[in-house]
């Protein structure tokens, strides 16, 4: 591209969009890249500040803003997603269906550390619903070397940036555990708080059983759940370190593989993952599911709706922000919870 005075660009092609603000009014463009500059439009570009205007030299080895957006777009959009028209040599996507963003955060950072060029998306492991703005990419100057764009290429690796998993509708065990729930002393008011919390998701409770804090009996609970076709199991009590709480027990007894007893989040440290061997998932929920805004099981069911592991390595990333603030007016997922 050369530079040239508005005065003097009659005829020529612009090769970037001219951007018109009024505050309060309108922000846009009002003239778009390609726009061949007439003698009417000289007032108009110098009304919004154009004394200079930059025209298209083509150049075999250079890239226009809106030629790279669309390079950073292709490395970001899979399945499920929809990208939008170039617009001031950027690209949005979007999500077509519902579903849970995954980032590939390694190639992220690669691309966005190469310099002259960005993608900026929502933080990877939370649930999005459809027509949510997933990412925007552009490049930082109005034109790029093609060498460049290809590094970008590499550095992303064979695979998408973004995925957006969907979330399965399952069939949910849950495994009431407490003396106090089976005596009948108190009310039960875990299940009702987990029935909501899958019903956000379309899934359900498919099998319930409220049980004192004998281990043998919740192991044969959770066998059972899962022999009649349960997608996975919740035990809900039982987690904490008193003598009588024989929920990990349980939960080991059945046969599954224990990933994690702990969580650096609050509420919800007494967290436990757990997996039999046919990867079906078993877990153990803190009391403060039951009363808490937002817990740990928060973070947690998106990833397991949509079969995405617990790990124990994920866990330990929670540690920075994993406290929730308890804010009078809770606006989670727009916080800093669990990011």
């Amino acid at each position: 591209m050369k530079l040239v005075r508005t005065e003097e660009a009659v005829g020529q092609v612009l090769c970037h969009d001219i951007t018109q603000i009024i505050p309060g009014v309108t922000k846009g463009p009002v003239f778009r890249k390609g726009h061949v500059v007439r003698e009417e439009d000289i007032p108009i570009l110098l009304s919004v500040g154009k004394e200079h205007l930059y025209i298209w030299e083509k150049d075999e080895n250079m890239l226009h803003e809106n030629e790279a957006a669309e390079i950073l777009r292709d490395i970001c959009i899979s399945e499920g997603m929809t990208a939008g028209e170039p617009k001031e040599g950027k690209i949005e996507l979007r999500a077509a269906v519902d579903g849970l963003l995954m980032v590939n955060e390694e190639g992220l950072h690669r691309i966005n550390s190469l310099g002259e060029m960005m993608i900026a998306c929502r933080h990877g492991g939370f649930p999005v619903k459809k027509g949510d703005v997933l990412c925007g990419t552009r490049i930082i100057p109005l034109v790029i070397e093609k060498e460049k764009m290809e590094r970008a290429k590499a550095a992303a690796g064979s695979e998408s940036l973004l995925k957006l998993l969907p979330i399965k509708q399952k069939k949910v065990g849950v495994v009431t555990t407490g003396n106090e729930v089976y005596s009948g002393r108190i009310k039960d008011s875990f299940t009702p708080v987990i029935r909501e919390k899958l019903k956000e998701y379309g899934s359900e409770v498919a099998a319930h059983e409220i049980l004192d804090d004998n281990h043998e009996k919740i192991t044969a609970a959770i066998q059972r759940m899962l022999e009649e076709g349960c997608d996975m199991v919740l035990c809900t009590g039982g987690m904490s370190v008193d003598p009588d709480d024989r929920t990990p027990l349980a939960i080991k007894n059945a046969g599954a593989t224990v990933v994690s007893y702990g969580a650096p989040v609050l509420p919800g440290a007494m967290f436990l993952a757990a997996y039999m061997k046919d990867g079906r998932p078993v877990c153990g929920l803190p009391g403060c599911v039951m009363y808490a805004k937002r817990t740990i099981f928060d973070l947690a069911l998106p990833r397991l709706l949509a079969d995405v592991p617990i790990t124990a390595e994920w866990l330990a990333g929670l540690g920075q922000g994993g406290l929730c603030l308890n804010c009078p007016i809770c606006t989670y997922p727009n916080c800093g919870f669990g990011k």
